[in-house]
C-alpha cells in the first residue's frame, strides 16, 4: 500500500508476546496491500514447538484457498522430502516471507516484503528455532539478507540472525522449482541430507 509505514509493522510485530497474538495483529493489520487481494491470511503450518522451521516465499493459490503454507503439488512435494529423511509437519514448523498471496503468485515487491519482515523476524523469534531451512530464492535473499543466486547459495551453512535470534541455516530450492526442473532434485537431495546431519550434529534427532 503506497505510503504505508514500515515502522508501524516493526511496533506491531514487537507487540506480540505470543504466535497466536502475532497471528491476531496480522489479521487485523492493513498496511499491506497484498491483503487486499488475498483471499485470507497463510500464517503458518507444523509445530510452534519444532526446532526446525522452514520458510518459503508467498503463499500459491492452493494456499491463499486453505489458509496454509505448502499444501499444493509443492508441499506435496516438500512432505516428501522431510519424510525421505524422517520429518513430517509434527517435527517442523513452516511459514513465509510473506503471508498473503501475491497477485498472479508474481514476486512479492520490495515494499511489500519491507513491511512483511517485521512480522516473519517476530515469529521466528518466538519460534526460536534452532535450525531454519529457506526454501528458493526469494526466502533466501530475504532471511540472508544477499543479492546471491540461490544456486550459489544453496547448501551452504551459516549462523544467521533473525530478529534477536540466531540458528543455524542453510538455503534450498524451492519445491516448485524442483516440480518445473525434476533434474534439480539431485541438488535439493544434498541439501536434505545436509540438514539431517546438521540435526545429528546438534542432537535434534536421533
Amino acid at each position: 500500500m503506497i505510503g504505508a509505514d514500515p515502522a508501524e509493522a516493526r511496533n506491531l510485530a514487537a507487540s506480540a508476546k505470543s504466535l497466536q497474538e502475532l497471528e491476531a495483529i496480522l489479521g487485523q493489520y492493513d498496511g499491506c496491500g497484498l491483503k487486499l487481494r488475498a483471499t485470507q491470511l497463510v500464517f503458518a503450518d507444523g509445530n510452534p514447538d519444532a526446532s526446525i522451521m522452514l520458510i518459503g516465499e508467498a503463499p500459491g493459490a492452493e494456499e491463499d484457498r486453505i489458509g496454509k503454507p505448502f499444501v499444493g503439488k509443492s508441499g506435496q512435494l516438500l512432505d516428501r522430502m522431510l519424510a525421505a529423511i524422517g520429518l513430517d509437519r509434527t517435527k517442523v514448523y513452516i511459514a513465509n516471507t510473506v503471508p498473503w498471496r501475491p497477485p498472479g503468485n508474481r514476486t512479492p515487491t520490495p515494499e511489500e516484503m519491507a513491511l512483511c519482515l517485521p512480522f516473519l523476524h517476530r515469529q521466528v523469534e518466538l519460534v526460536a528455532p534452532k535450525v531454519i531451512m529457506t526454501l528458493g530464492g526469494p526466502a533466501m535473499q530475504t532471511l540472508f539478507d544477499t543479492t546471491s543466486g540461490i544456486i550459489k547459495m544453496r547448501g551452504k551453512w551459516a549462523n544467521l540472525t533473525v530478529g534477536r535470534h540466531q540458528a543455524e541455516a542453510v538455503a534450498t530450492l524451492h519445491p516448485a522449482y524442483l516440480l518445473r526442473n525434476p533434474a534439480a532434485k539431485e541438488q535439493a537431495w544434498q541439501d536434505m541430507l545436509s540438514l539431517k546431519l546438521k540435526l545429528v550434529e546438534l542432537g535434534l534427532v536421533d
